[in-house]
């Protein structure tokens, strides 16, 4: 039980930005990370859902509100993921070989390809929030953040990393993580159309999206890592906030 108090603390300061007083870290912990990484999800979609609530009774104008429900998940996670987006775009529209895209990969630079991506994926996030109809139940967005986080670490825990990636030397996660993580995310799709209705079709929007850029950026790369996971879960958080901002 100890060991999984360390990696949520681990989890907890790796992957979100919000404060917390503890900071333990452990090695022999890394294992058992990633099941806790739903629970960070969880954190941001509430906070998100706030957002939107004090948003809205301050009467916040709609430009104004659509810019800060879009800056929110990269604000709550460091802009970590949104760094992983960048080079991931460099290295896959590179079209080099893939020695080359794995070198582009790791390389500190920020290339052209990673600021035209980071443009149009902001500007697609703001004008879908900036289209949401008036009386729209944002209570969808709890549950977003939870099920790409889901995704995340069941493609971390199952496919083959790099021999770069800092999970490259970790193996033999505990089998009931996966059960758990696929239980996971049947249970939040399910509840998600019985209490939001039509807006769970957001949720589907998140898993669709995920398979889609996880299938693109890792038939690329030959392997899985923490930016494809960052790449990931931007693509499948922007098509849910579409898919929202269109039902």
């Amino acid at each position: 039980m100890r060991n999984y108090f360390t990696a949520f603390q681990m989890t907890q300061s790796m992957f979100c930005s919000l404060p917390f007083p503890c900071r333990d870290w452990d090695e022999k912990c890394r294992l058992y990370m990633m099941i806790f990484l739903p629970a960070i999800g969880l954190e941001i979609g509430a906070l998100w859902v706030f957002l939107d609530w004090i948003l809205k009774i301050c009467n916040i104008p709609k430009m104004l509100c659509a810019i800060l429900l879009c800056a929110w998940p990269y604000l709550a996670t460091g802009f970590m993921h949104l760094d992983g987006f960048m080079d991931v775009t460099d290295a896959v529209c590179s079209w080099r070989d893939l020695e080359k895209r794995r070198q582009i990969l790791k390389d500190s630079h920020v290339g052209s390809f990673a600021v035209v991506w980071s443009i149009f994926l902001i500007l697609a996030g703001f004008a879908a929030f900036a289209s949401v109809k008036e009386g729209t139940n944002s209570w969808c967005l709890l549950l977003v953040p939870v099920l790409s986080r889901c995704c995340s670490a069941l493609a971390v825990m199952n496919l083959k990393t790099m021999s770069t990636s800092q999970y490259a030397n970790t193996n033999n996660y505990p089998k009931w993580h996966n059960v758990f993580l696929i239980f996971l995310i049947i249970a939040c799709t399910g509840f998600g159309f019985i209490c939001f209705g039509k807006y769970g079709c957001a949720l589907l929007a998140v898993l669709a999206g995920y398979g889609i850029a996880l299938k693109k950026s890792y038939d690329s790369l030959q392997g899985m890592n923490g930016d494809i996971s960052g790449f990931c879960i931007c693509i499948s958080e922007l098509c849910a906030a579409i898919v929202f901002a269109c039902i």
